[in-house]
C-alpha cells in the first residue's frame, strides 16, 4: 500500500507539477468572477518559475544531500565481501537497454567489479511501474549489459522483486545474509545515498557509502550560479524535492532511524 501511495502522492507534490497547477487554475480564473484571485495565482505560479529554474536553491538543496558522505571513498585495500548497486539507474526499451541518468551508478559497478575480483556484486531493483506490468525488471537489463560488457557473472546476484529502496535494503539482507564484519560497498547516486544507507541501517545491515552520480558541482559558486535554462532548474528541483519528500516519508514510517542518515 505504502508504494502505492507514495506514487500518488508524489505526482501531486512534484514542484513542477504544483506550480503548473497553479498557473492553470489561475489562467481559468481569469474568464470568471474570480479574477482577482485568478491573477494571485498566475502571479505565484509565474514567480515560482522564476525561483526554482533560475535560482540556485534547488542546487543548494541538493549539496545538502550529497555532502553527507565523502565524494570519493577509500577502499584502504580492506577485505571487501560484495558491492551492492541500487536499482533506478537501467531498464529495457524496445528489447534493448536503456540508462536514466543515474548510469553513474552501473559504470561505478563495472569499474569496481574489475578493481575487485572476490567480491560479489548484487544488483537490487524490480519493477517501479505503477501502471503496468513491465515485461523486463531492472534486474534483467543490469544482467543483460553485465554478461555484455563482459563482467564475470559467476559472483553477480540480482534481487528483482523491489519496488522501492525500503524493499531493496529487506529483500538484499535476505539475500546475501550477511555475516558480522563482512564489509558491503553500497552504489548509489549520492542525493539519494542517505536514505539508503538509512534503509539499510534500519534492516540491519551495515553498509559502506559510495556515493556516484553528483549533480551538484561540489564548488562555491554552487550557492549563488543561476541555472543556464528553467528547464536544468526544475529537473533538478524536482529530483531533491522528491528526495526530501522521501526522506521524511521513510522516517514517518520507521524505514530509516533518523531523518537525514549518515552512516
Amino acid at each position: 500500500m505504502f508504494f502505492y501511495l507514495s506514487k500518488i502522492f508524489w505526482f501531486f507534490v512534484t514542484p513542477s507539477n504544483v506550480l503548473t497547477v497553479i498557473t492553470l487554475i489561475g489562467l481559468v480564473l481569469l474568464f470568471s468572477r474570480y479574477r482577482r484571485l485568478g491573477r494571485g495565482l498566475v502571479a505565484i505560479g509565474i514567480i515560482g518559475f522564476l525561483i526554482v529554474g533560475a535560482s540556485p536553491l534547488a542546487r543548494i538543496s541538493m549539496r545538502v544531500l550529497e555532502d553527507r558522505f565523502a565524494a570519493v571513498p577509500r577502499l584502504d585495500g580492506e577485505p571487501v565481501a560484495g558491492v551492492i548497486v541500487l536499482g533506478g539507474a537501467i531498464g529495457m526499451n524496445r528489447h534493448q537497454i536503456k540508462f536514466t541518468d543515474a548510469a553513474a551508478r552501473m559504470t561505478a559497478t563495472i569499474e569496481l567489479a574489475r578493481l575487485l575480483p572476490e567480491a560479489r556484486i548484487v544488483f537490487t531493483g524490480g519493477s517501479a511501474s505503477l501502471l503496468t506490468e513491465e515485461e523486463y525488471t531492472e534486474a534483467d537489463a543490469a544482467r543483460a549489459l553485465f554478461t555484455a560488457v563482459g563482467m564475470r557473472t559467476e559472483n553477480v546476484l540480482y534481487e528483482d522483486r523491489s519496488r522501492n529502496t525500503r524493499e531493496n535494503a529487506l529483500f538484499t539482507r535476505d539475500l546475501v545474509q550477511p555475516r558480522p564484519g563482512e564489509r558491503w560497498l553500497l552504489v548509489t547516486s549520492a542525493y539519494h545515498m542517505p536514505r539508503a544507507v538509512g534503509c539499510f541501517e534500519a534492516v540491519g545491515f551495515d553498509v559502506v557509502p559510495y556515493p556516484v552520480d553528483f549533480h551538484a558541482d561540489g564548488k562555491p559558486d554552487d550557492f549563488y550560479r543561476p541555472f543556464r535554462t528553467f528547464s536544468e532548474g526544475l529537473r533538478l528541483a524536482d529530483l531533491s524535492a522528491k528526495e526530501w519528500v522521501g526522506l521524511v516519508a521513510y522516517r514517518l514510517m520507521g524505514y530509516t532511524p533518523t531523518l537525514l542518515p549518515r552512516g
